[in-house]
């Protein structure tokens, strides 16, 4: 029998590293859930979960093009809805954040047969590249138009032709594909004869111009069009295109002319004739769920929502709807909806004109991540965990609302779970860690969860079952004098000695893009630090304040609102307080550190509570509300024309004016998330007021500052040495 457990590896390093070649990544499943599919050695392999059985089904000999020596790299593949053909995703190039252009070939399983797609087009130039829903034919993305190519006759025909740099067909502007994740942006209609998409209007956006002045003796421009806080988005439009006529038909989605507004979700509504598109305002706390008439253009809300702040769509807080997807049910009668107007993000069942709903999920807990559907049985399963914030496990409750939900994830396993579950609920690829325990990955069946390659339950998870005693990481809860309880680790010295005194290294980040205090294995690891905080003698300490996006309620969360800055920066700074308390915490040597809005809070910390850190390393980090992008930075702030004092009072470079400690700034030229500008603002700021402190700039490197030789070895010493020097480890 063939062993599935040996390639448990390979499927999480394919799920790790999503960002290497076009998403979706994860668990290639069959359509019944009894298979799934492997690259491996450049072949592509099938594995029977029932009998434990491989198949090679895709050799390297079929995939190497005639009069080449070697096959085709496969970075992704795609199967067509029959499984007779599949799509080799190869030679990707990136996109400002993931390598979504590349080159596609179809390896037709029947005839044997491989053919490239795009011939004629630039190499690398073409993205998400799908099957028709009969295989017969290939829609693509290339240089801002959509094409259909007939696999039959290699015929292509241009579906829009008008694409350029300011007029973006089927994929979208930079901000829409940070902020919103949309970066596929066209769809097949479920009998294939039309394709719905986005046209983005970016020509009145203006250009954040970063300069290059290294890959030319002449320095010049790279123009990013970039809407910044205050600034209109790019107007979209929602057009369908008959594959015969080519003709587009626009779907009529009311919007404000002045203040524009976003559709960052739209999928064909469970029939030929309609879709559904998610609309927000440009405030984001209005979303409308409209059905748009794809024959006359008309649509009409079925299911409004507003919230007091702002509206968090799907795949905000689970990415596997960021390529697209919509929960129908009943055959297209109702669908599965996530709110938090209850105070908790819960799953509602709506009706298909929106006139009823059903709570799905209820109780004191949030929804973190839907992870399948099984309508057969009556059930959706989800990730949750109502005790402990820290942690996620899976659960599931009946459709109909009538149920409790029932933890999947074995009781004795306490920390972190993931699953990826197969059509129909039958299998999964389930991993799991916490603190103390490296990943551990197995097979499993639904819903008993019962290792499915072996006699032992868990089998795999308890091979990998660690020692507890021997971590010197500790979670806790910080109370601070505002009576806020907030989740904490710490990571003490290697050879702690409670009678003596040891300085702090406060990991931050703080805002509502992420949550640093997971009960996972790393999370309190350090890659920037060359060596070991605990060998050397440091406290290590993170905390997650009110803002973040943890599983504690929308309040928790969106209490922030047009107070970031402020209140992220109060509570971490009053739970530093509660840490200084403790006997062997040197007060004197107290560091902070943190990327992009981690070192926003870094900044923010070092000139609001001067008194408490005096080592900063911030990196990346937007010292001016102002300057950062629309979506973003309106979502949690609000419209700076309406609360322009928001934004000044949550901006670091408001109290640059008062820093005491010794800090460390670093930036990449070519930043074209966090742009260089909010650097030389800050130090324009802090040369003002005669504020010494030390700046490293890396040429062209982007926000990740990891590209070009040396770059990351040099970021690493730069930081050790600095932390060295002004927050000297070791107890005394």
């Amino acid at each position: 029998m063939y062993s599935v457990r040996k390639y448990l590896l390979l499927i999480f390093l394919l799920i790790s590293f999503a960002a290497i070649a076009q998403p979706p990544q994860g668990v290639k499943w069959s359509k019944d859930g009894n298979y799934f599919y492997q690259i491996e050695d450049n072949q592509i392999e099938q594995i029977d979960l029932n009998a434990g059985a491989l198949k090679v089904i895709v050799t390297k000999e079929q995939l190497t093009p005639a009069g080449a020596s070697t096959p085709l790299a496969i970075e992704n593949f795609f199967f067509a809805n029959d499984g007779s053909k599949v799509l080799i995703y190869t030679n990707s190039k990136k996109v400002w954040r993931y390598n979504t252009r590349g080159d596609y070939w179809c390896f037709d399983l029947k005839d044997r047969k491989l053919q490239e797609l795009g011939k004629g087009m630039p190499t690398s130039s073409l993205m998400f590249a799908k099957f028709s829903p009969d295989g017969k034919k290939v829609a693509y993305v290339s240089r801002y138009n959509i094409y259909v190519e007939d696999l039959s006759t290699g015929k292509i025909n241009a579906l829009t032709k008008d694409g350029t740099r300011e007029l973006i067909n089927g994929t979208f502007d930079w901000v829409y594909e940070e902020e919103f994740f949309c970066r596929d942006g066209f769809r097949w209609s479920p009998d294939g004869k039309k394709i719905a998409y986005w046209q983005m209007d970016a020509k009145n956006t203006k250009n954040y111009l970063m300069i290059d002045n290294t890959d030319s003796i002449y320095p010049f421009t790279k123009p990013v069009e970039y809407p910044i806080a205050g600034e209109a988005p790019s107007p979209f439009k929602i057009g369908v295109v008959n594959i015969a006529s080519i003709k587009t038909t626009w779907m009529n989605i009311p919007t404000d002319p002045v203040l524009q507004s976003y559709v960052p979700r739209m999928e064909w509504a469970a029939n030929n004739d309609e879709l559904i598109v998610q609309h927000l305002n440009r405030k984001q706390n209005t979303s409308d769920l409209m059905l748009c008439n794809v024959n006359n253009g008309h649509s009409k809300t079925i299911y409004e929502e507003k919230d007091s702040a702002w509206i968090d769509i799907l795949p905000e807080w689970d990415m596997e709807y960021s390529y697209g997807g919509w929960d129908w049910l009943d055959g297209g009668k109702d669908f599965l909806w996530a709110s938090e107007k209850d105070g908790w993000r819960h799953l509602y069942k709506v009706t298909r004109d929106g006139k009823n709903e059903t709570l799905v999920t209820t109780g004191n807990y949030d929804v973190m991540k839907i992870n399948a559907i099984d309508e057969k049985n009556n059930y959706v399963y989800f990730e949750a965990s109502p005790q402990n914030a820290t942690q996620k496990y899976l659960y599931r409750t009946t459709l109909d609302g009538k149920g409790n939900a029932e933890r999947i994830s074995p009781s004795n396993e306490e920390g972190t779970h993931d699953y990826d579950i197969s059509p129909q609920a039958k299998f999964a690829l389930h991993s799991f860690s916490n603190y103390y325990t490296p990943p551990a990955f197995e097979w499993i069946a639904l819903p008993s969860h019962r290792f499915i390659n072996g006699n032992d339950v868990n089998a795999s998870v308890n091979e990998h079952s660690a020692d507890k005693s021997k971590s010197n990481i500790t979670f806790f809860t910080i109370k601070t004098a505002d009576n806020i309880s907030m989740d904490a680790w710490m990571v003490k010295p290697s050879h702690f000695d409670s009678t003596k005194k040891y300085p702090v290294v406060f990991y931050v980040y703080t805002e509502p893009w992420g949550q640093n205090v997971k009960d996972e294995y790393g999370i309190a690891d350090n890659a920037l630090y060359q060596g070991s905080l605990a060998d050397d003698g440091y406290i290590y300490i993170s905390i997650d304040n009110r803002g973040t996006p943890v599983p504690k309620g929308r309040e928790w969360r969106k209490c922030i609102y047009r107070k970031i800055g402020l209140i992220n920066i109060h509570d971490q700074a009053m739970a530093a307080k509660e840490i200084l308390k403790i006997r062997f915490v040197d007060t004197s040597r107290i560091a902070v550190w943190g990327w992009s809005g981690g070192g926003s809070a870094t900044l923010n910390l070092m000139f609001q509570y001067p008194e408490i850190y005096k080592t900063g390393i911030a990196i990346a980090a937007v010292g001016n509300q102002f300057t950062y992008d629309n979506i973003y930075q309106e979502r949690y702030m609000g419209l700076p024309q309406e609360n322009k004092e928001d934004y000044i009072k949550g901006s670091p470079i408001t109290y640059a004016k008062n820093l005491k400690g010794h800090l460390l700034y670093i930036h990449g030229t070519g930043d074209d998330n966090v742009h260089f500008n909010n650097a030389e603002m800050l130090l324009n700021e802090l040369i003002k007021y005669n504020k010494q402190f030390q700046f490293m700039e890396y040429p062209n490197r982007t926000h990740s500052i990891s590209e070009g030789e040396g770059t990351t070895l040099h970021l690493h010493t730069l930081y050790t040495n600095f932390l060295k020097q002004y927050c000297p480890p070791g107890a005394k």
